[in-house]
């Protein structure tokens, strides 16, 4: 698996979105298969999150949208990583920006990683 998810994770977790995008994106540019299509999702996961930092709402819409259908194609403890929570709450969080609402930083989900 890649060598730098327990760092994205980690970032994520801190809600450095845009630098945990940044931690994955170099082990998926070389990635495949699987691999490549779980990482891709978590890059479009944290660029989501990333959007509704910065109040971009309609380019978060679009990102949740991919990364929920890209992380639903792997099993759910995928390269160890339970992102339950973080699917749930990203659904969630893509309907409450739809509707214009804010989301606060303590509503954020977690990684967790075995």
């Amino acid at each position: 698996m890649t060598t730098n998810l327990a760092e994205g994770i980690a970032l994520f977790n801190d809600q450095k979105f845009w630098h945990a995008h940044e931690a994955w994106e170099r082990d998926w540019l070389v990635a495949e298969g699987d691999e490549k299509l779980f990482l891709q999702g978590l890059i479009q996961l944290a660029a989501a999150y990333h959007h509704v930092q910065r109040g971009t709402y309609s380019g978060g819409i679009r990102l949740f949208d991919a990364a929920l259908e890209k992380l639903s194609r792997v099993p759910a403890d995928y390269a160890g990583v339970d992102r339950n929570d973080a699917m749930t709450r990203g659904a969630q969080h893509r309907e409450q920006i739809a509707r214009g609402e804010h989301i606060g930083a303590m509503d954020f989900p977690k990684l967790r990683y075995n």
